[in-house]
């Protein structure tokens, strides 16, 4: 099994969530608490309460797992393209996949991802949806006082099965969307690329932009479910499920809800994926 995959996807991903990380706090904001009237209201609020530190909440934990976590995604992906065409990296651009294989793999990649990122994904969501300004003598204590805090804090209180939270929903978001992303990319660089040739540096970057946005617009209906599904359990269990879930938030804010956080996902979408698939291509052609 090739490892360079895994390594470019670790070092690709830990350049991607510092660049897109404060729109992630954002977006995580706007889908799970309904007092913010947008993205600049939401933006301004947390500045102004919170100072610029704030939209970095959360971030510590994840800059150690999610190189991880896009390293298993990438790695996984590559080698399970590898064994359905037998062909490596270097040799797909002269031997294309096909598209089927393409996203075969890539749902694959995701459904593994998407349980290596659950217990990372929760506890960065848990952490963001804090409000409290940084800790001060006499002011309000935050729940948590750190990413070890809040994981020894669920196991206290939800047990292990805690830190799974929302994982269910997490694997049917990821699974389908990820086959897209893949395709995505593979598509536009085959567009713009002769035959044979690797892409230029524009054209990955767009193509990974395009993946990127087309991705999450798929996803981000179950995305914040899937939100909601991690932040349930902190006073008291509300919902009784995924469909429960979504049929409560349907009832109180209507069926746009399953579009909040669209556009800021959108927006962090396209310099993130763009810059995680530079990095990846480049390195993998450096090695």
């Amino acid at each position: 099994m090739p490892a360079e995959e895994f390594v470019a996807g670790w070092i690709s991903g830990a350049l991607g969530l510092i660049l897109g990380h404060p729109f992630d706090t954002i977006k995580v904001r706007l889908q799970s608490q309904s007092k913010y009237r947008g993205i600049f209201d939401c933006a301004m609020q947390i500045y102004q309460h919170e100072s610029i530190l704030g939209f970095f909440k959360g971030m510590s934990f994840p800059i150690a797992s999610i190189a991880i976590v896009n390293s298993v995604l990438f790695g996984v992906y590559s080698n399970v393209l590898l064994a359905l065409t037998s062909t490596t990296h270097q040799e797909r651009r002269s031997q294309p996949p096909s598209y089927t294989d393409i996203f075969i793999a890539g749902c694959i990649g995701g459904f593994v991802q998407s349980y290596c990122l659950a217990p990372f994904d929760l506890v960065k969501v848990r952490l963001q949806n804090q409000t409290e300004p940084k800790v001060q003598l006499g002011s309000l204590q935050p729940r948590y006082r750190g990413p070890l805090h809040c994981v020894s804090s669920i196991l206290q209180k939800e047990g292990p099965q805690g830190l799974l939270r929302g994982s269910g929903t997490l694997m049917l978001r990821d699974t389908p969307t990820l086959g897209i992303y893949f395709v995505t990319y593979e598509w536009l660089c085959r567009q713009y690329t002769p035959k044979g040739q690797n892409p230029s540096s524009a054209t990955v970057l767009v193509a990974g932009g395009c993946a990127g946005i087309t991705s999450w617009v798929t996803a981000t209906p179950l995305d914040v479910i899937k939100c909601r599904m991690q932040m349930d359990g902190l006073k008291g269990k509300v919902y009784h499920g995924v469909l429960d879930c979504m049929v409560s938030s349907v009832r109180q804010e209507g069926p746009g809800v399953f579009f909040r956080g669209i556009t800021i996902n959108s927006a962090r979408a396209f310099p993130v994926n763009a810059i995680t698939f530079l990095s990846y291509e480049y390195l993998l052609r450096w090695w």
